[in-house]
């Protein structure tokens, strides 16, 4: 059996969400994920995969996606891989493949590591999880996209199909 190692890296605990439930879904089928979170610099070492999902904060991954990759761009070349990235603008029909996705398209574009298995998929909105100032600036955001801007909100737009979709796709690299 395959050890695979899912790094995360999660702002408001969706991508977390949906690593754990990787985590089950593998398991129920005989393959064994480890998850690890990307601010405690994981070690790649006695993996046959490793994959990462990445929530979007303020229109960006986190630098320290992209730092971690360079570190370890040699053995991530070297293993079956693949990221996701979590965002709400993924919640958008023409926004949700990761052609289609512009955080996907960044991310490739500003990765020294080109990822073969790549998937996008949407967030969790929940206003009354988010402290005060993302509270807003994220309403603001969802105005100008015309999402729901209604304080009470809390939509989940994670599309769980495509999360075992990719589920297959990791176990079978």
């Amino acid at each position: 059996m395959s050890q695979i190692l899912l790094i995360h890296s999660s702002v408001h605990g969706q991508t977390v969400k949906i690593c754990q439930y990787m985590q089950e879904k593998a398991r129920q089928q005989g393959a064994e994920i480890t998850l690890a979170t990307l601010a405690d610099n994981p070690s790649l070492d006695g993996f046959d995969k490793v994959f990462f999902g990445a929530s979007i904060r303020h229109g960006k991954h986190r630098a320290g996606l992209y730092q971690f990759i360079e570190a370890n761009k040699d053995k991530l070349e070297q293993l079956p891989s693949g990221f996701f990235s979590v965002s709400l603008v993924a919640r958008k029909p023409g926004k949700n493949t990761a052609d289609t996705n512009m955080y996907m398209q960044a991310f490739l574009k500003q990765s020294v590591w080109q990822p073969k298995i790549l998937e996008v998929f949407g967030g969790n909105l929940d206003y009354q999880h988010y402290p005060l100032m993302d509270r807003y600036i994220i309403r603001f955001i969802m105005w100008l996209t015309k999402g729901p801007t209604d304080l009470q909100t809390k939509i989940e737009y994670t599309d769980w199909d495509k999360v075992d979709a990719f589920v297959e796709r990791m176990i079978h690299a």
